[in-house]
This record gives structure tokens, C-alpha cells and sequence, in this order.
């Protein structure tokens, strides 16, 4: 059994051949998607975060109007860039869209990917620590989200507040109990896979990770969760841990389906994603439901994880990506043993 869900990147553009042309249809619909994909009995609505884009960019307001549409599926991120992020002011969103939610927040956060903008984050107000980088200011910047989250008190309180206190030290509110074990590191390498294992983080690997070895993505993937479950078990952490993988996956049931997708390529692609750090890309799987179910069987990530996010392509509009996710849910899973 796995838990399925969709990662929309919300791309709009306001070409005529998008069905998402501005930035309120990005985020209306991706809320439409989410309570559709409910109805149909997926697990997952994801949602991927990028600044300076015409992509989706601020989770939380999202997150929490998805909470208060939906009563059962989970609603996620996949990543939020950690070297752009205010732990603390984080630290409150999040509690308050999780509560709106109803505890069911599962929150991918990471280093993130290469942005539209130079040194974006420095535009919000970060510059790493003197001999530190970029990637070091987000590791920093989630481990001290993750403490928050623990919802221990930190703070002196005034003594002559504007309101009554409880006692001893402050913590952030709200707080939202549970949701420091609903954290996900997004890992592009197997060291950072470690590191997210020993911070006791559920560990999220997308559809490319950084080339350590030269085999195909699902391959590298697999090694890196086996790495990352070793890590954790030597951590001696109570819970088991959670594992998501993203695909490109299509099951051609129809004509409009074969006309999208069925001249996608079905091989990795190696390249870089930045200056002299190789990448592979992971292919697109598009074909009739009973070839899917044999090429999904070989894919040795798919089967480590437990959770599998279907990057979906949004500006097709709702009810196209509604059937996309219908058509892996009806006429794939139940074959492969994940319903």
C-alpha cells in the first residue's frame, strides 16, 4: 500500500494555450485541485514553491484555504526554500494553517533549487554567516524552525504585558502539536539525506537529485533512501519514518491523453541543474495502464518509498488533472498492490 498524491508547481501564464493565465488562477485552482483530488480518494495535495516565478511562492495562505476546503487529504509542500525563510515567522504559519487543517500539514522544506533571480534570498534579507554558503544558512534556518516546533518556551516574558501570561517562558503561537514529526527534508544528495535522518525530518527525493554514480535516477534514489533508513535507525529515533518520490507518470486511457504525452521520451536525462554539479533528470512514464504497471514495477525508488507524488501538469486546467490522477488511481495502483 502507498499513500498517492499530486505536486503541482502552479505554473500560470497568460498565454491563450494556458488554462492558468494569471496568479489567482494559479491558486484557485490548485485549491479546486486539492478538494477534487479528495474526492477521488488520493492521499496528497502537494505543492512546490518558487520565488521571482510566475509559479506558486507563499505556501501558507495556500495551505491553510486548501485545510478549510478539504477534511481528509494531506496538504503538503515540496519544497519551501529554506535560504528565503524567517524561522519564526515560519514557525507561526504554519501552526495556524496546520490548525486550520486539522493537523494534517506535511511540510517539505529544503536548501531549494536554483531561482529565477541572483541570490534571490538576499533580497529578502539573508546573506550567509562569514565562510558559510547559502545551503549552510538553510540547514541553520530549519534547524531552528524545527526547535520552534518542539513548542518549548524561549522567550522572557514582559513583566507588565498588555495581556495576562502563563507561566515561566514564551514559545510562538499558535503552536500546533504534532506537526514537528510532519517535517520533510527534500535531499538531492545522500549526505543531506543523513543529515535529514539524524534531525529526525521525513525525507522527500524528487524527480532529480545530483549524479553520484551514473545510474539512472531511480536507481541513485533507491540507494539514497536505504542510506537514509540506515541513518535514522542508527539515530535511534522512536517513529518510523515517512518517504515520498515524485514521477512524471500518465496512463494513456484516451485520445487527449495520447496527444499530450504519448510522444513522451521514457529514458533519464543527465545535465546540469547548476555550474559543475551534474544532475539526472528522471524520465516521463506515459503508456497504456498494463505497460505502466510493468515499467512501475522496475523502478527501485518507487518501491523503497512509501508515499509517491505525481507532478502533474497544472495549466491543463482541473478537470484534466483530475483524470490524470483518476486514471493512475483506477487502472495502475490497484494492479501494482498500492490500493
Amino acid at each position: 500500500m502507498k499513500k498517492i498524491g499530486f505536486l503541482s508547481f502552479g505554473h500560470w501564464s497568460p498565454s491563450p494555450q494556458s488554462g492558468t493565465r494569471s496568479g489567482a488562477d494559479a491558486l484557485l485552482q490548485s485549491i479546486d485541485l486539492a478538494v477534487a483530488a479528495e474526492e477521488l480518494g488520493a492521499d496528497g495535495a502537494y505543492y512546490r514553491v518558487h520565488h521571482f516565478a510566475r509559479q506558486l511562492a507563499s505556501p501558507f495562505p495556500l495551505l491553510a484555504a486548501a485545510g478549510a476546503k478539504t477534511k481528509r487529504i494531506e496538504l503538503g509542500t515540496a519544497v519551501i526554500d529554506m535560504r528565503y525563510e524567517n524561522p519564526l515567522y515560519m514557525a507561526e504559519d504554519a501552526g495556524a494553517a496546520d490548525l486550520i487543517a486539522g493537523g494534517r500539514l506535511q511540510l517539505g522544506i529544503s536548501r531549494g533549487s536554483p531561482e529565477q533571480v541572483i541570490d534571490g534570498w538576499r533580497h529578502f534579507g539573508y546573506v550567509p554567516e562569514e565562510g558559510k554558503s547559502d545551503a549552510d544558512m538553510a540547514r541553520r534556518h530549519a534547524e531552528i524552525f524545527l526547535d520552534l516546533l518542539r513548542g518549548e518556551g524561549f522567550a522572557q516574558p514582559n513583566p507588565r504585558p498588555m495581556f495576562p501570561n502563563p507561566p515561566g517562558l514564551l514559545r510562538l503561537e499558535p503552536f500546533s502539536a504534532g506537526l514537528r514529526e510532519r517535517i520533510w527534508w527534500g535531499a538531492a544528495t545522500n549526505a543531506t539525506a543523513v543529515w535529514a535522518a539524524k534531525l529526525g525530518m521525513n525525507l522527500q527525493s524528487s524527480t532529480l537529485k545530483f549524479d553520484e554514480g551514473g545510474q539512472p535516477l531511480h536507481i541513485q534514489q533507491a540507494e539514497q533512501i536505504r542510506a537514509y533508513r540506515a541513518a535514522w535507525k542508527e539515530a535511534g529515533h522512536a517513529r518510523e519514518p515517512r518517504v515520498s518520490v515524485s514521477r512524471s507518470i500518465f496512463a494513456l486511457v484516451n485520445d487527449m491523453d495520447r496527444a499530450y504525452f504519448g510522444g513522451s521520451e521514457g529514458q533519464d536525462h543527465f545535465g546540469y541543474i547548476e555550474p559543475e554539479k551534474r544532475a539526472v533528470f528522471g524520465r516521463t512514464y506515459a503508456a497504456e495502464p498494463d505497460e505502466l504497471v510493468e515499467q512501475l514495477k522496475q523502478d527501485e525508488a518507487i518501491a523503497e518509498a512509501d508515499t509517491l507524488l505525481l507532478t502533474v501538469p497544472n495549466q491543463l486546467g482541473v478537470d484534466y488533472n483530475a483524470h490524470v490522477i483518476e486514471s493512475i488511481l483506477k487502472h495502475v495502483a490497484p494492479a501494482l498492490g498500492w490500493r
